[in-house]
């Protein structure tokens, strides 16, 4: 089965390029280049193009068809345009890397379904990828174009960290500094290891019951923010300290940070997946993530080049916890 993934580099492609090969598929990628510290599965086929330049991507596909397209990097209704235009009869199934943060913020039922209402007021991120799906549905309705969207939700992988900051929140954690969580800390959070989203999205690749449905993919753990942190300061050897601000008050000294606060993370969210086990037959997420925070560690220790502290953002926790109080031990 001829499987393009447009990106397959990323956070999240790259898993599932790992494993579509694996698993026996033939992969194309379309990107723009492969990064310096990125490497690809043997027998993997690059293009390179811009798929953002809609007539140097139709050069480079030419008269190619596929199986499948996987698009992990269109954000907004003018990518989901190109991409109509690109693919039409030219492949039997489109793959949509929706959010599951496009779903009703604040919610109001638990836990949330596929049919919870798409609509978030706060992100901009959010709306548009809305406003793809809508598109992709009215193609669907209209002409028959073959989608499924897929909604990861906080997906994270060895050098992707799940708290704002990144290694610099890490620096500070193994220097002793306190940091800051949005809230109390004590909303419920999902997190899902690449490698296991990767199982349910491979599951999905020629599936003829995902033809005009939407799923999310999710792990079943549940975690608050504390215990987020403490969990990946003890990984590191370490105890972590914690000022808790209100969400608002982020946004108002970093919309940056505060805009994905109040449009996702200050919110519980508990995931129904029985509709991704239901079309993937076996599917689980098995990795735990104490496993994931000692992998998160590791990798940054074998990887002394990356680890930079970001100058802006550790000032920005400074004046946060300067103004909004002392730092308090978990």
């Amino acid at each position: 089965m001829k499987v393009l993934f447009i990106g397959g580099t990323g956070l999240i492609s790259s898993a599932c390029v790992d494993l579509a090969v694996a698993q026996g598929f033939d992969v194309t990628l379309l990107n723009r280049g492969l990064r310096d510290n990125v490497t690809v599965p043997a027998g993997v086929k690059v293009l390179i193009g811009d798929i953002r330049n809609k007539a140097e991507a139709a050069e480079v596909l030419n008269d190619l068809t596929f199986d499948v397209v996987a698009e992990f990097i269109a954000f907004g209704p003018e990518h989901i345009e190109t991409d109509l235009e690109l693919f039409r009869g030219k492949t039997k199934q489109y793959i949509f890397i929706s959010s599951a943060s496009a779903y009703q913020k604040p919610p109001r039922n638990w836990p949330v379904t596929e049919s919870t209402p798409l609509h978030n007021p706060y992100w901009h991120y959010s709306r548009q990828k809305i406003v793809c799906e809508e598109l992709l549905v009215r193609a669907y309705r209209e002409e028959n174009f073959p989608i499924t969207i897929v909604r990861p939700s906080h997906t994270y992988s060895p050098w992707s960290f799940p708290l704002h900051g990144g290694h610099t929140v890490l620096n500070r954690m193994r220097a002793g500094k306190p940091i800051v969580l949005h809230g109390d800390g004590e909303s419920l959070w999902c997190l899902t290891h690449h490698r296991d989203f990767a199982k349910g999205f491979v599951g999905l690749l020629g599936n003829p019951h995902a033809i005009g449905e939407s799923v999310h993919i999710t792990s079943d753990d549940l975690l608050t923010w504390n215990q987020i942190a403490e969990i990946i300061a003890s990984a590191a050897g370490v105890e972590a300290k914690i000022v808790h601000v209100a969400s608002d008050r982020i946004n108002e000294v970093d919309a940056g940070w505060g805009e994905g606060i109040l449009g996702d993370k200050m919110h519980s969210m508990i995931f129904d997946n029985s509709k991704i086990k239901k079309l993937v037959p076996g599917y689980a997420a098995t990795i735990p993530f104490p496993q994931g925070a000692a992998e998160m560690v590791a990798w940054y220790d074998s990887h002394p080049a990356l680890q930079v502290v970001d100058e802006k953002t550790d000032q920005l926790i400074e004046r946060l916890i300067t103004a909004y109080g002392p730092a308090k031990g978990k």
